[in-house]
């Protein structure tokens, strides 16, 4: 069993070989810039981790109380998100994938191709969640002196924490895909899994884990310390793991919580396999048919606004409008992205920028760096959403380049289509933030005015990116904006947000400080500022699509 384990798993390994052998140019280039960001990932991850596990460890009393309460927060989080993507990637490796055709047909035991594909689900789903946990478990084994033996003890305990959402998963999407077929189990997932990631995320904004950090805020001591001391999650996979971890930390090493970590991994992928041998076959034939749909006549040509526009351009507007709607897993992560606006309200809702002591200056210059963070997030959600615009038009690509169709104004449809859905949550975000915080008028404009250039710029860099390094092969789109263009346009986006913060820092600050003390303003350094962060933005904009343009115009299929 083991040796056709082995032989099902040889050609995933041979691929990855043969990829990391393979030469193509700019491949060092890559390779060192790929090596320097995650090295600087780690470093500030680590860095921010082993700080307040110091500061946690000098609190006598409650310090060993709040480091393992972060730790579950993050294993919680860690969980769900395991379960999530798991979920997701056991429907692609179990009954999507293209070398199941040819291994359902061989004389194969089934338990081999069952461990083959869990192994498969597991690393694709749980690598990511590897990369963050390092420093983070480093840092605690530094700050609190774990020993020689704490890598072996943390790895023993991870190692079945990322078993059990793998199996969990496998067995849900077989459930699925034996009650529905494969390609609607596809849309029903990502409705489904999308509602629940807003839910768990909504759900750990209301436990408020911001008091934890203030204690005043509860009646008594007695209180406080009740909170700390109860486990984050007694019946969940992650409170073991942060039992086992911390009782070797603090010297009091317990084997119970290991146990129940690999008798329920064992457990899960029994019952799995169980499920696998009884009901596979029925399941990845019905992952054979198609979906069912049929072909209904769209709706968005009653967007009346759309007919200002050429005939040629309105037509490639609703050509982008049909494509996002029609794909369930594009739409349906909308709902995810309101329950995240919903959370980032909440958040700057919670800020204590009210009060004795609170000036002028504190409670403007705070939502003028909060433009930061909504950067970010108008960031991430154009790498989400705008960045694989071009990838997903796969193979059709080679009928867009035989049409009299330009190329700018199917990047320009493209560009529209993502940029003003996303300016519109832009001014939503930055005015709700402004109203709650009754901030100044000023500070209102700056904020207005930064975000609407700033959703602009990450809109063109997001199209320029995408058509710079495209993936016209991929199967799953949600794995184009981990690629290396999306890393590529990540960094440079964040480069922009900080540019244009650093540009509008100087006068921003200048304004509040003249206030404050009533001393006069001169205007001539905002002009000239805030001109230049507008010219920086115009250029971001302009720049990416004209590029873009030129490479899919000399683009050969």
């Amino acid at each position: 069993m083991v040796r056709q384990l082995l032989h099902v798993l040889s050609p995933k390994v041979q691929s990855l070989r043969a990829v990391a052998r393979r030469g193509s140019r700019g491949r060092g280039a890559r390779i060192v810039l790929l090596s320097t960001v995650g090295g600087v990932f780690w470093l500030c991850v680590f860095g921010v981790t082993y700080r307040l596990l110091t500061y946690f460890r000098n609190v006598p009393e409650i310090g060993t109380l709040l480091a393992a309460k972060l730790l579950g927060l993050v294993l919680v989080s860690f969980f769900g998100l395991l379960l999530l993507s798991n979920v997701i990637t056991a429907l692609s490796t179990f009954f999507l994938a293209r070398d199941l055709d040819l291994l359902v047909g061989t004389p194969v035991d089934w338990l081999s191709v069952y461990c083959a594909k869990l192994i498969e689900t597991l690393v694709n789903s749980s690598w990511m969640v590897v990369l963050m946990a390092f420093p983070i478990f480093t840092a605690y084994g530094i700050a609190y002196d774990g020993g020689w033996w704490y890598p072996l003890v943390a790895i023993a305990a991870v190692i079945p924490f990322l078993i059990i959402p793998a199996a969990v998963g496998a067995a849900v999407t077989l459930l699925l895909v034996n009650i529905f077929p494969a390609r609607r189990t596809r849309d029903i997932l990502s409705v489904i899994t999308v509602l629940a990631a807003g839910g768990v995320i909504l759900a750990f904004r209301l436990l408020r884990p911001e008091r934890l950090a203030r204690p005043e805020g509860f009646r008594s001591l007695v209180d406080f310390l009740s909170v700390l001391r109860t486990p984050t999650s007694p019946w969940l996979p992650s409170d073991w793991v942060q039992t086992g971890v911390l009782g070797w930390l603090r010297y009091e090493p317990d084997a119970l919580p290991f146990y129940l970590l690999w008798s329920t991994a064992a457990a899960l992928v029994v019952m799995g396999a169980i499920l696998h041998r009884t009901l596979y076959t029925a399941g990845f034939s019905k992952s054979q048919e198609g979906s069912g749909r049929t072909a209904t006549r769209g709706r968005v040509r009653s967007l009346m606004l759309l007919n200002i526009l050429p005939a040629t351009r309105r037509e490639l507007v609703l050509k982008e409008l049909r494509l996002f709607f029609r794909d369930t897993t594009q739409w349906s992560q909308l709902i995810l992205l309101v329950v995240l606006v919903v959370v980032y309200v909440l958040n700057i809702r919670f800020l204590p920028l009210r009060g004795d002591g609170i000036t002028f200056f504190l409670a403007n210059i705070v939502p003028f760096l909060n433009l930061v963070l909504a950067g970010f997030v108008l960031a991430s959600i154009a790498a989400r959403f705008i960045f694989p615009s071009v990838s997903l038009e796969g193979r059709t690509w080679w009928l867009l380049k035989a049409s009299p169709l330009s190329m700018r104004d199917l990047l320009w449809a493209k560009f529209w289509v993502g940029t003003m859905p996303l300016l519109a949550l832009a001014l939503a975000i930055v005015f709700t933030t402004d109203v709650l915080l009754e901030v100044s008028e000023f500070m209102t404009a700056v904020s207005i005015g930064t975000i609407t250039l700033l959703t602009f710029a990450i809109s063109g860099l997001a199209i320029g990116a995408g058509t710079m390094f495209p993936q016209f092969e991929t199967e799953n789109a949600a794995q184009i904006p981990t690629s290396f263009g999306g890393l590529i346009f990540m960094m440079t986006a964040i480069s922009l947000i900080g540019a244009v913060i650093v540009l509008e820092a100087r006068p921003v600050y200048t304004y509040l400080l003249a206030r404050s003390f009533g001393s006069p303003i001169d205007p001539t350094e905002m002009i000239i500022a805030f001109s230049a962060a507008a010219a920086l933005c115009l250029t971001a904009t302009l720049a990416p699509i004209h590029l873009a343009v030129r490479r899919l115009t000399a683009l050969e299929l």
